[in-house]
């Protein structure tokens, strides 16, 4: 590929990403797609006023404008600590890349392209490959600038990681402090609850946790089997029990000879009351054999302080681990009810089942990626099909296939992937939203770290990758070949994937469109159309955390990738605030759970761009560059070892320090009583809710704490409560720097 492929591409993608951007700085003044653009400030302002102006028809940037000044704190009120992370990693991001920029472009790009005695064409019509490390001869002695700028770069991102981990870990310690009173706090979620012929499982866990936590057990709430299936499931019974009843119709008859020849029709209250009289005997009955039925081996348990429920969801509580399986509680808009009713024994075979369904998949998937690669050698597609010559001798035609086609192949392909991840994750088992999109975030990184670079490394046609499974034990002299060769295919592909992904979220090109189709064509109302649109963090973190990978391992190799790098992550900057303050309603927040993905992420890209340096510094003949490669090496993985010791524990579990004196601290206020008496509330199964005369109900509370049952008034007090007191980041963000005192650290 020459220099004017590359610009063709790039051109092609600056076009698009202009006209994108124009139609959206149109569409969104739109009074009709309000519920696409500015779906989070319906949902808090519940205001659908747009002002009629010829104004609304004009492409204008005031959308930048306002993305550009909004502060980290509104961010955080808006979007919670996930979104002010995720800016987080685009901040870290462009500096760190600004930094290698300056130095690739002014030190290692001026080498490579005088690498070798040559005579030079003229720049546009330059092959790509001279631009690389390829370009420089062996045993070359300059070299070291290459070395010298590795050292820069790492030092300045290890540096930059430290202090966004430092900093971020201070956010979450703060989000937990200054937050209200949260219910998960005070629950765990207890699951291989054994079972047991002579009590139903409620009976079992209130016994249990009254004598082994009897000063700190408050209450519990039953897990009820519910959904779809279980609806169709007791309607069948139901339909079976009318049916048996049925034999009653014969005692009735009378009465309804009566009723038809002109009597009263109380007749038919004479039926049902002789139908109650029949079956009163056994009403209660009845009822107590449905709730023990529908209970699941799994419930929600409440303490009396955030302590005794955070001890109590670390400490085994049985020798059998396999049983009374305790975790902390996620929030109650966290929960994903779907999956906590999934059996404890069945979940080590689901995530064994998932494993084994992403590798295949992941090979699946080879199929597509080496039709890709081969579009990018020419010369190999001609020869595998003669009847291509004619067609790639137009000059534009060989730019366009070469430099633009393959990539944008591979982003429509990608495109099916985050479903089936989400799938996956779902299937595993996780008991919360925030975890189920947490691991499909894991799964889509690995996948597209694997397919897009290492399958796209290996694979300029079949006959190639064969080749190269055919060899493991060369493995790293073999990407040490391989990765410079490829470093122009990854630079189209950070400008189709990269730009013109931001152009398309933007856009919401799959909103407006069923906007569009629900309003026009099935005349829906505006009152129900469906704008609640979470952050989709299970895509876009993987995206931005690959796009940093391409950018560590290919600093040295191939410089001219950066700054089409750099302009990614400024694009993204502006479109993910955009995105954040408009369009994304934050329903959960997962505590910056992404962050240590991100640093293990990027210390894998640095460590991963450091042995390809030093095997290609091995190849060049370099002894000088390849020895001092190795401290910078074992320097990195001392650092993250570090950094794991220091900051991870704090994401993986609260402190007792920090958990006390919240305690205390409502103790002191007096607020610990309102808030024992709606945690249940707080727990309410949703699908039981809409039903509350059908809800199973069990004596859940302990001896010591029972307060008798809430009247309704008292339940609509307990949801306003904690609709009010939902840790959510608005309330949060008033109190960040009031409450630094109360964690008696010094981070």
């Amino acid at each position: 590929m020459d220099i004017n492929a590359l610009l063709i591409s790039a051109g092609i993608n600056i076009v698009l990403c202009v006209v994108l951007f124009s139609f959206y700085s149109v569409l969104r003044k739109q009074p009709s797609n309000v519920n696409v653009y500015f779906g989070r400030r319906l949902a808090s302002q519940h205001s659908r006023r747009v002002d009629l102006c010829l104004e609304r028809f004009v492409p204008s940037p005031s959308w930048i404008l306002k993305a550009w000044e909004t502060s980290e704190e509104e961010i955080l009120a808006i979007g919670g600590l996930d979104a002010v992370v995720f800016v987080r990693m685009l901040v870290f991001s462009i500096r760190v890349f600004s930094i290698a920029a300056v130095i690739c472009l002014a030190l290692v790009l001026p080498i490579n392209y005088h690498g070798r005695d040559r005579t030079h064409k003229h720049i546009p019509f330059e092959s790509l490959e001279v631009f690389t490390i390829e370009n420089v001869k062996e045993g070359s002695t300059w070299l070291w600038a290459h070395c010298l700028a590795l050292y820069i770069i790492t030092f300045s991102a290890c540096t930059l990681l430290y202090i966004e981990y430092k900093s971020i870990t201070n956010l979450r310690l703060l989000h937990i402090v200054g937050s209200p009173p949260n219910p998960s706090h005070f629950t765990i979620l207890v699951r291989s609850v054994p079972w047991s012929s002579e009590e139903s499982y409620c009976e079992t866990v209130k016994k249990f946790f009254s004598h082994y936590h009897s000063s700190a057990y408050l209450s519990h709430q039953m897990i009820y089997k519910s959904g779809k299936v279980q609806k169709l499931k007791d309607d069948a019974e139901h339909v079976c029990k009318v049916l048996k009843n049925a034999s009653l119709e014969k005692t009735c008859k009378p009465s309804f000879r009566h009723c038809c020849s002109g009597a009263s029709t109380n007749s038919f209250k004479k039926i049902s009351n002789e139908m109650d009289s029949v079956n009163g005997g056994t009403d209660n009955t009845d009822m107590n054999l449905e709730t023990t039925k529908k209970e699941c081996a799994a419930a929600f348990v409440f303490f009396k302080s955030r302590y005794a429920a955070l001890m109590a969801a670390k400490v085994l509580q049985t020798p059998n681990p396999m049983l009374w399986v305790t975790d902390l509680a996620p929030e109650p808009h966290d929960i994903y009810w779907s999956n906590i009713c999934v059996p404890y024994r069945q979940l080590w075979i689901r995530k064994i089942a998932t494993l084994v369904a992403s590798i295949a998949f992941v090979f699946v998937f080879l199929i597509p990626v080496t039709f890709v690669q081969g579009l990018t050698q020419l010369d190999k597609l001609q020869k595998m099909f003669p009847f291509l010559r004619g067609l790639f001798k137009e000059k534009i035609v060989n730019q366009v296939v070469t430099g633009y086609l393959p990539s944008v192949i591979l982003v429509l392909f990608l495109c099916a992937v985050p479903p089936m991840m989400m799938l996956f994750s779902s299937v595993e088992g996780s008991i919360s939203r925030s975890a189920r999109k947490k691991s499909a975030c894991c799964k889509f990184l690995y996948f597209t770290i694997w397919n897009v670079f290492f399958v796209n490394v290996f694979t300029g046609s079949v006959i190639s990758q064969l080749s190269v499974f055919t060899s493991v034990t060369d493995l790293p002299a073999q990407l040490a070949k391989a990765v410079p060769s490829q470093a122009t295919f990854f630079t189209t592909y950070v400008l189709s994937s990269g730009w013109a992904s931001l152009a398309c979220e933007v856009m919401q090109i799959f909103p407006l469109l069923c906007n569009i189709f629900q309003r026009f064509i099935l005349r829906l109302k505006e009152d129900a159309l469906d704008s609640s649109i979470s952050f989709p963090y299970h895509t876009e973190v993987p995206r931005v955390l690959l796009f940093g990978f391409l950018g560590f391992t290919c600093s040295i190799l191939a410089p001219l990738m950066l700054p089409f790098l750099l302009f990614y992550f400024f694009l993204a900057y502006l479109v993910y605030r955009n995105q954040i303050i408009n369009v994304y309603i934050t329903k959960y927040d997962s505590g910056g759970q992404f962050w240590p993905i991100a640093h293990n992420t990027t210390v894998f890209s640095l460590i991963f761009s450091q042995l390809i340096a030093l095997g290609v510094f091995g190849l060049k003949r370099s002894t000088v560059a390849s020895g001092f490669t190795i401290p910078l090496l074992i320097g990195t993985l001392l650092f993250h070892q570090y950094c794991r010791q220091r900051f991870l524990p704090i994401f993986k579990s609260n402190s007792a320090q920090i958990v006390i004196d919240m305690d205390m601290r409502d103790e002191h206020s007096g607020r610990m009583e309102e808030i024992y008496e709606h945690l249940p509330l707080a727990y309410s199964q949703p699908s039981l809710m809409e039903d509350a005369s059908s809800q199973p109900q069990c004596d859940k509370r302990h001896e010591d704490m029972d307060r008798g049952q809430s009247s309704s008034e008292d339940m609509e007090t307990g949801k306003e409560l904690f609709k009010k007191d939902r840790p959510r980041p608005v309330q949060r963000s008033v109190s960040l720097n009031s409450d630094k005192s109360v964690l008696g650290l010094n981070l």
